[in-house]
C-alpha cells in the first residue's frame, strides 16, 4: 500500500513558477514509476510527466516540454514538478501516481490557478 500526498498548489499569474511535492508513504517507494496527472474542469485527466523508479527515464506531454521539470528523491520519498512559465490553460487539478505492475495509487490533488 502506498499513500500519496500532494502540496504546493496556488494560484499564480502566467508566466510565473510553482514547484508541486508529492510525499509518498512506505518503504518500497523505489520500485514505484512516479508521475503527475491533471484535469481541467469538464476535460478527461490527462499525463502530464512521469519518471521511471531509478529516475533516469521522464516523459512529457507536449504542452509542458520545455516548461515543467519532474523529479525524485528516493531517499526522502518524494517527487516534485517544478512548473515554469506557466499559461491559463495549465489550470488544473494536479494529482500524483505510483504504479507499479497491477499497483496503482493516486493522490488527491492539489490545485493549481493560473490567473491575472
Amino acid at each position: 500500500q502506498v499513500r500519496l500526498v500532494e502540496s504546493g498548489g496556488n494560484l499564480v499569474q502566467p508566466g510565473g513558477s510553482l514547484r508541486l511535492s508529492c510525499a509518498a508513504s512506505g518503504r518500497l517507494f523505489i520500485i514505484y514509476a512516479m508521475g503527475w496527472y491533471r484535469q481541467a474542469p469538464g476535460k478527461q485527466r490527462e499525463m502530464v510527466a512521469t519518471i521511471s523508479s531509478g529516475g533516469g527515464s521522464t516523459e512529457y506531454a507536449d504542452s509542458v516540454k520545455g516548461r515543467f521539470t519532474i523529479s525524485r528523491d528516493n531517499a526522502k520519498n518524494t517527487v516534485d514538478l517544478q512548473m515554469n512559465s506557466l499559461k491559463p490553460e495549465d489550470t488544473a487539478v494536479y494529482y500524483c501516481r505510483a504504479r507499479k505492475g497491477g499497483e496503482d495509487y493516486w493522490g488527491q490533488g492539489t490545485q493549481v490557478t493560473v490567473s491575472s
